[in-house]
């Protein structure tokens, strides 16, 4: 069984770098998707995003939901990396990497990961305003709780 590799970090990742890990010296795999989530600046207002997660925790439930997903697909390789700490706008937060000898595994087991990243994965984000006030708690959204019911 494919084994996951599953990071949380306060550094930047390089998802091409993530990428060519998991294909160097593959033949078996015919498709890679990756995904990368981004903070944005929210027209302008927004100094950075403030992500906590209880440490321990985060990591197991991002190892558990990638097992699920390898049991669900016929995945070669998964790469979860989740952020922490201040993320300015333009920077880095999440990165999912699939790959499967076939594409269609490989894309709906990225909106899977994405899906649960969303809406279930133990990360608490604040919002920092340009302004220099400190905002609240990001609420979850019901479009993404409305996604994440496909699976």
């Amino acid at each position: 069984m494919v084994a996951p590799v599953v990071r949380v970090q306060a550094e930047p990742f390089d998802a091409a770098e993530e990428s060519r890990l998991i294909t160097a010296g593959r033949a078996d795999i015919g498709a890679v998707v990756t995904f990368t989530g981004l903070c944005r600046s929210e027209g302008g207002s927004l100094a950075a995003l403030e992500l906590e997660h209880y440490p321990g925790m985060a990591e197991d439930e991002l190892v558990r939901v990638s097992t699920e997903a390898i049991a669900r697909w016929p995945l070669q390789a998964v790469t979860v990396i989740h952020r922490y700490g201040k993320i300015a706008p333009g920077e880095p937060i999440v990165l999912v990497v699939t790959a499967s000898a076939h594409r269609r595994a490989a894309f709906e087991s990225a909106d899977f990961l994405m899906d649960y990243l969303k809406t279930r994965a133990p990360f608490w984000k604040k919002e920092h305003f340009a302004s220099g006030a400190e905002g609240g708690w990001v609420a979850a959204k019901t479009e993404d709780d409305r996604a994440a019911e496909r699976w």
